[in-house]
């Protein structure tokens, strides 16, 4: 496919490839046994994938230390270009010193299965604290983003990385559409202006709202909720892709939407992550990005609008990707309808908007959201979930 049928160019100008070919893979598995491993976690596994798909353009591996430096201070690659987190194969020294630069090393799923190789170009130490505060902007360990790099190893491994062995995701094969796919159905639709949505958590009327109006002003939405690791009390993957399923039958124009998993890890870091995500859906093809309130925020870290701010640091051409910033919707009594600040002249006493702390309460002790928040049968949905 060429490249002047795509509505925007890949991060970097060229859509990343790292999937091995039969041929590599041959040689790679060949000499499995005597490649030293290391054993992947299931964030640095989704990372893996992510390099592998394109998702990442234009990372063709693990961060060097000339990027990983620059991207913790100034949310850029070496070569200027934007990008907002480090993404790194962090290990013990222990692990570290009897591997050299220039050798292969084995990488194996969670479960010990043989799914890709690292050239090892570069070990290097960093500063656990100054990553944390730069990306999180906080250095308490109860935030999960900072807990994960409070727990790694304090040696990071650098290198173009090879993916040899890919499972269908056994939830949603169907969903599992690459960047180079996702490309190609957007042609083929003649979508020239796409959105993209990102969620870890399952679909309200807010969301919903602010999706369609996106939608009113664009060829296709593309809804794209993450499935990789999140926080253990976060609503299963599951459980939130059913609650699409059901708008997507009934609520949605069928031929103006295409939903699709993200098979990234969640960071939680909030503004960062907001220009992370956006560059991700830009890889995957998509010319626009919603940015809502407290877009990947975690508890009290983040202002409100943050997440949207932070688009204001960059220009618009390096990003290339058009936010769409949203305020917080919410049903509005007075008018009848879901609403903003920006188009409702109600008091806070006319709205009804629940913080998902508070829904998830109703959900646990079997009660339904109102319908003014959730859809029926979504929350009947969720009502079985947290009861199950």
């Amino acid at each position: 496919m060429s490249q002047q049928k795509d509505a925007i160019a890949p991060h970097g100008g060229e859509l990343i490839n790292r999937i091995a070919s039969p041929e590599q893979r041959q040689e790679f598995i060949e000499k499995a046994d005597f490649l030293p491993r290391i054993q992947l976690d299931e964030r640095t596994l989704s990372d893996l994938e992510m390099i592998a798909i394109g998702g990442f353009s234009p990372l063709t591996g693990f961060m060097e230390q000339a990027d990983y430096e620059t991207v913790v201070t100034d949310m850029r690659l070496s070569n200027g270009l934007p990008w907002s987190v480090p993404i790194t194969l962090s290990v013990t020294e222990e692990v570290a010193t009897p591997l050299l630069e220039g050798s292969y090393i084995r990488l194996d799923s969670p479960a010990g299965k043989f799914v890709g190789v690292l050239k090892l170009t570069q070990k290097y130490t960093y500063n656990k604290e100054k990553e944390a505060l730069n990306v999180y902007r906080t250095t308490e360990d109860k935030h999960p983003g900072v807990k994960v790099i409070y727990e790694q190893g304090p040696i990071n491994l650098a290198g173009p990385v090879w993916l040899l062995e890919r499972d269908d995701h056994p939830l949603f094969p169907q969903y599992q559409i690459d960047p180079a796919v996702s490309r190609a159905l957007f042609w083929e639709r003649g979508w020239k202006t796409i959105v993209g949505f990102q969620t870890r958590n399952p679909i309200h009327r807010a969301h919903e709202y602010i999706q369609k109006c996106a939608l009113e002003t664009v060829d296709g939405l593309f809804l794209h909720p993450l499935v990789g690791a999140t926080k253990s009390d976060d609503i299963p993957a599951d459980v939130r892709m059913r609650c699409y399923e059901i708008l997507m039958d009934k609520y949605y124009p069928k031929d103006r939407v295409i939903l699709a998993i993200n098979p990234a890890a969640m960071r939680y870091a909030g503004p960062r992550e907001a220009i992370f995500h956006a560059l991700v859906r830009k890889n995957y093809g998509c010319t626009h990005f919603i940015v809502g309130r407290d877009h990947a925020g975690v508890g009290d870290y983040y202002g409100t609008y943050d997440a949207q701010h932070i688009f204001d640091e960059f220009e618009p051409s390096e990003l290339g990707i058009t936010p769409m910033k949203f305020e917080h919707a919410f049903y509005c009594t007075l008018s009848g309808g879901m609403a903003t600040s920006k188009t409702s002249p109600s008091q806070p006493e006319q709205r009804i908007h629940l913080s998902g702390t508070k829904v998830r309460e109703m959900l646990r002790r079997g009660e339904m959201p109102p319908p003014e928040f959730s859809r029926p049968e979504v929350a009947a949905e969720l009502v079985k979930a947290m009861q199950g």
